[in-house]
């Protein structure tokens, strides 16, 4: 197994390892499917440019799964491991013999109106080579440009198979597995990548949420004006004393009475957190003192009328 290339690697494996899923099942399909069907077209460029005649490549399946189960059971199939600047284990990429044999047909010139025979045996290194250069047009094609970019590093590794391949360990964890299959009208085989779901998350993580990029500001907005209006405060009503000066402050002595203005108790002020929210009324309703609200409390109306004289 390669081992992770820094301490957050292996944390994020440990991590995968105990914790299981690391996404929303809908969201990982979703993303998974975008990135799928925005890498067709690519592959399918990349692969006619050494193709005698077209090859039909469409996205058979796409499942939630285990890396672990990324490695193929038969010994004819083809595998590759791509890494990236996030993980050394960014992509599994598989073909099975039916699909290699399309390949190869397809590649050297074969009637695709003819079917394809099937490879029963162990693979030869020429097929090998056809594997590679396959897996290394998805990788491609899949690896996009940008801030986003899986940046899957290139060329790929020599793909493996047989013993080889029974040999190799893979790390288990949570994926995503999606199914490709490569046909002409007489043949079909199939090809698959399975890929960590924090890396397809990681990259592609929003995909899922494109459908609503329409109207996410008033979406959201709603959803955390929701959360904000369920959150606590505590009020404080204050009534204002007369106005005085710092020398009538400074006679003041135990027990002097104060006395308020005439209009104080119309002049309460409700606020919250420091923020003067209302102008209200002192009153008391049977045994309970109450705070009747008069109007919004303006901050530039109050400053104006401290500028006045008392």
């Amino acid at each position: 197994m390669t081992s992770p290339a820094s301490p957050a690697d292996t944390r994020a494996s440990i991590v995968e390892r105990l914790v299981g899923d690391t996404g929303e099942p809908e969201q990982v399909e979703a993303a998974a499917r975008a990135l799928a069907e925005r890498s067709v077209p690519a592959i399918m460029r990349g692969l006619e440019e050494s193709m005698a005649t077209p090859l039909a490549i469409e996205v058979a399946s796409i499942e939630l799964c285990r890396f672990v189960e990324a490695r193929p059971d038969a010994a004819n199939h083809a595998m590759t491991i791509a890494a990236s600047a996030s993980s050394p284990d960014a992509l599994v990429l598989s073909i099975d013999n039916d699909g290699l044999a399309v390949v190869v047909g397809t590649l050297f010139g074969g009637d695709p109106q003819e079917p394809v025979p099937p490879i029963e045996r162990d693979l030869s290194p020429l097929e090998i080579d056809v594997a590679t250069m396959v897996f290394e047009q998805v990788a491609q094609a899949m690896n996009g440009s940008g801030p986003r970019a899986f940046e899957f590093k290139l060329p790929l590794p020599l793909a493996i198979t047989g013993k080889d391949m029974a040999r190799r360990i893979l790390r288990d964890g949570p994926a995503v597995r999606v199914c490709f299959s490569l046909a002409t009208p007489a043949s079909r085989g199939t090809m698959a990548l399975t890929m960590p779901q924090r890396v397809l998350l990681k990259h592609r993580g929003d995909t899922g949420m494109a459908a609503r990029e329409g109207a996410p500001a008033s979406e959201w907005r709603d959803r955390f004006s929701e959360e904000v209006m369920r959150s606590t405060v505590t009020l404080e009503a204050t009534m204002p004393l007369s106005r005085l000066t710092l020398a009538d402050l400074a006679t003041f002595e135990e027990g002097q009475v104060i006395e308020l203005d005439e209009a104080a108790q119309t002049q309460a002020r409700l606020s919250a957190r420091g923020q003067t929210l209302f102008v209200c009324e002192f009153g008391k309703l049977g045994q309970n003192y109450t705070v009747r609200v008069r109007h919004p409390f303006d901050a530039g109306q109050d400053f104006i009328d401290g500028l006045l004289p008392g």
